[in-house]
């Protein structure tokens, strides 16, 4: 916990002491003000970001010299110590001087934002120094001293929002949003974000990417073939550009893939805790919920799928398009070669969102608990790392039925090879390749997670500062 977060303004006599030993930790070079980046280091050290330091130097530099002396200092905590106090209140429902799970739950929900008892507990335990399941002033002052909020609103979306990533493989379990939120159109500016995201980061890993489908789909012929002469020989037989083939298409599928993937799991949200108003799911709902919008999403977007595998793994001058693609499997395969592989990838879908979600909410909570001093949120590079983490899990259990489906897909091309059903593949790959052949292509596919997620959450927080997509 950093020391100085317990500097707070009540009216005792040594609060000009606390200010200033507050004020002097701040005050790296020891000039007697404090810049933005030495108030951002400073926060940087408590878990906040740097958005939080830009507004409060904003609100709080009176002579617009760029700096904060100790008068401007002093006069913006006190004011903010002020908003607090009328925050708490208006959640002290009793009037007992304590915050509790029930008075976060009744607060969100008048503020349109429904939370279970288990995420409202959660909230509170991230701030609940004492372990007394209360908070009371001073763990109320203390945790929210440096972030500038103005209301319970503000406070209230800090709380729930969390981010929605895309890592090139399937897209995380959407997010919870309130009607408010829904009205306001920050639902599709968020959905807007996040594709623009997972645009960027699938084009920047796309060689990663396509050679891990090469690597699947050839099987026992590419034994021998690394990392480095795999790319090599891509860019031998077609050029540079030959590495980015496939990702036209993989791109083209964010957008519907997320909207379908939203309105569905919107619906049966809707379905499994009817139509009474409010209620947010509980973790095993989210889990249902997340997999048949998956589902959903897929079965509608599949045939996009097949194309992207055929596009991939495609020779110079093969087809002159995705259009041409299209065609050529129609006349010459039929409409049942664009959902080969079909079995597999819905199959796949279960085990990847089950192991994700289940392995995301004990690594966030955990952090939460053990971790989580200076905010309830905790904070974007956690819930980064949570869900690195969670995603390779789940690609992990999921993979050899997302290698089955790959060669399923990419059949047509494997002439020499005879079409093979979900179990036949299994089979094959087992008394040809042994286990470690449904593994086949997991380097490449683990390699691009981390650039992949950086990528993403790069061009995420822009995204959100150009679309104004929170706070």
């Amino acid at each position: 916990e950093c020391g100085w977060a317990r500097a707070g303004t009540s009216l005792d006599p040594d609060q000009e002491r606390r200010y200033a030993e507050l004020f002097q930790q701040l005050d790296l070079n020891k000039d007697g003000r404090v810049d933005i980046s030495e108030l951002r280091t400073g926060l940087a050290a408590c878990g906040l970001h740097r958005r939080e330091a830009e507004e409060i130097v904003l609100e709080s530099d009176i002579n617009h010299d760029g700096l904060l002396d100790f008068d401007e200092f002093s006069q913006y905590l006190r004011a903010h110590e002020k908003r607090l106090r009328i925050m708490f209140h208006s959640l002290d429902h009793n009037n007992d001087g304590q915050i509790d799970v029930g008075e976060i739950q009744h607060s969100l929900h008048k503020l349109g934002v429904e939370v279970t008892m288990e995420q409202a507990s959660r909230i509170l335990q991230s701030m609940d120094r004492d372990g007394t399941m209360t908070i009371d002033w001073n763990e109320w002052r203390d945790h929210f001293l440096f972030n500038p909020f103005h209301n319970m609103q503000e406070i209230a979306h800090y709380w729930k929002h969390s981010h929605m990533f895309d890592i090139g493989e399937q897209l995380t379990v959407p997010d919870e949003f309130s009607e408010q939120e829904r009205k306001s159109g920050l639902v599709w500016r968020q959905l807007v974000a996040g594709a623009m995201a997972g645009a960027v980061s699938r084009t920047g890993t796309a060689p990663l990417d396509r050679l891990k489908v090469f690597l699947q789909v050839h099987g026992a012929t590419s034994r021998g073939i690394n990392l480095w002469t795999g790319l090599r020989g891509m860019v031998h037989e077609g050029g540079v550009f030959s590495l980015w083939r496939g990702n036209g298409i993989n791109v083209l599928k964010i957008a519907p893939e997320s909207a379908i993937k939203f309105m569905a799991y919107e619906q049966i949200k809707w379905l499994i805790r009817g139509s009474k108003e409010g209620g947010n799911l509980r973790v095993q709902e989210r889990f249902i919920a997340g997999s048949l919008a998956g589902a959903t999403a897929q079965t509608i977007i599949y045939p996009m799928e097949v194309l992207k595998t055929r596009l991939t793994l495609r020779k110079t001058g093969q087809y002159s398009g995705m259009a041409d693609c299209a065609r050529q499997i129609l006349k010459t395969e039929g409409v049942k070669a664009f959902y080969r592989g079909y079995l597999p990838n819905t199959m796949g879908i279960i085990p990847y969102a089950g192991i994700d979600l289940a392995v995301y909410e004990t690594l966030k909570n955990a952090w939460l608990q053990r971790y989580c001093v200076e905010s309830a949120d905790p904070g974007v590079l956690v819930l980064l790392g949570c869900g690195t983490i969670s995603s390779t899990c789940g690609q992990l259990a999921s993979y050899p039925l997302a290698l089955i489906r790959t060669r399923m897909q990419a059949q047509a091309i494997s002439e020499d090879k005879p079409k093979l059903t979900m179990v036949g593949q299994f089979k094959y790959i087992i008394s040809h390749e042994g286990v470690l052949g449904l593994y086949r292509g997991i380097t490449p596919n683990f390699l691009k997670v981390i650039p992949a997620v950086s990528i993403s959450y790069v061009v995420y927080e822009h995204m959100k500062k150009v679309l104004g997509v929170g706070y």
